[in-house]
């Protein structure tokens, strides 16, 4: 037999006890068998969908994990604990990929963290995997799944997909370890101006605005960007004061922001990847929503977490920040980080 194309991750720490699930078990001359989850989508997603991938851990112990991802995120992946193996996949925006260099014998159980749609759907049909966990559509009616809820928060739903398939799945189990390496920049206040689409982009000079308050009050504040958004970043430096010590730039190696994340004094974004980092590094957040609401991508309910949202829902495909980010104020961010608690790390005096 010739294995799946992936990439092997390091080993992690034992799985938990298996939860209720039913796969072909491995028998005589048989390889362990395989589990093969698609979500080839950004960081911000990959992190929504830890639960589901912790669940599926637990629920087949026995089995090899692996998750069709994009390769950039295989040291995320890593920081799980959730996976064994990385296959890389992506595709422009948030599309299905046209195909898997899946080469070996098909996943005894595939599962769509995906979409609800018969892309995703055929896309690992053509594995054909002895078991395929997916929602319902009537593009696929041989799939017997779950219905799929629009309005549903995006950890509860790919852990209710797993419910549903007698797979116990917690959606509050997101939580990182943390991370090894030092903070660059430990206890600031890191501001991330950057999003995946413009309509979650809140104005740069308002970053700034909230940026030279809180150095006012004493805070450290350090400005981070991904690789496309230097120029964002350098405005806001800019027009804030900020010196070069305290700009990163350019999209950080993941060990290191995460480092930074974890570290920090509380992190003010947008709708965004970091925002979900720092939820899973139980750092401070305020998050700034924008077309979409919190309710569907919203951080946990925890005093830790303040998400800001006016309404109503827009379109997140937008060119332009969405009317609704635009109502956000610099006041509302800086009242809601003088609001954060100071026992983990905000309570930052007004």
């Amino acid at each position: 037999m010739t294995p799946p194309r992936t990439r092997p991750l390091p080993p992690t720490a034992p799985p938990a006890p298996a939860a209720t699930a039913t796969a072909p078990p491995a028998g005589p001359g048989r390889t362990p068998g395989r589990v093969l989850a698609l979500r080839a989508l950004g960081l911000g997603d990959l992190l929504a969908g830890v639960p589901a991938l912790r669940a599926l851990r637990r629920g087949f112990p026995g089995h090899e994990i692996v998750l069709a991802a994009p390769a950039e995120l295989t040291p995320v992946v890593r920081a799980t604990g959730a996976v064994d193996r990385l296959l890389p996949a992506s595709a422009p925006g948030r599309a299905v990929p046209a195909a898997l260099d899946w080469t070996g014998p098909p996943p005894d159980v595939a599962v769509d963290l995906h979409g609800n749609g018969p892309p995703s759907h055929r896309l690992l049909q053509r594995l054909r995997p002895l078991r395929l966990l997916a929602f319902a559509h009537p593009g696929t009616p041989e799939i017997d799944g779950p219905p799929w809820y629009a309005e549903e928060h995006e950890r509860d739903r790919w852990c209710r997909l797993l419910t549903s398939y007698g797979i116990d799945a917690d959606p509050t189990d997101l939580l990182l370890p943390r991370p090894p390496g030092p903070s660059p920049a430990p206890g600031a206040v890191v501001l991330h101006p950057g999003a995946g689409a413009p309509a979650r982009c809140w104005p740069v000079e308002r970053y700034a605005a909230v940026a030279t308050a809180l150095r006012g009050h004493g805070a450290r504040v350090v400005v981070t960007g991904g690789a496309a958004e230097s120029d964002l970043v350098a405005r806001l430096a800019e027009q804030a004061g900020l010196p070069d010590t305290d700009v990163f730039a350019g999209g950080l190696p993941f060990d290191r922001l995460s480092a930074l994340v974890a570290g920090a004094r509380a992190v003010v974004s947008g709708d965004t990847g970091i925002a979900h980092l720092a939820v899973a590094h139980a750092t401070p957040t305020v998050t700034l929503f924008g077309p979409v609401p919190p309710s569907r991508w919203g951080p946990p309910a925890h005093p830790r977490h303040i998400a800001l949202w006016h309404g109503p829902e827009g379109d997140p495909h937008g060119r332009s920040p969405d009317p609704a980010l635009l109502r956000i104020t610099p006041a509302d961010v800086l009242h809601a980080v003088h609001r954060l608690p100071a026992a983990t790390g905000g309570g930052l005096a007004p």
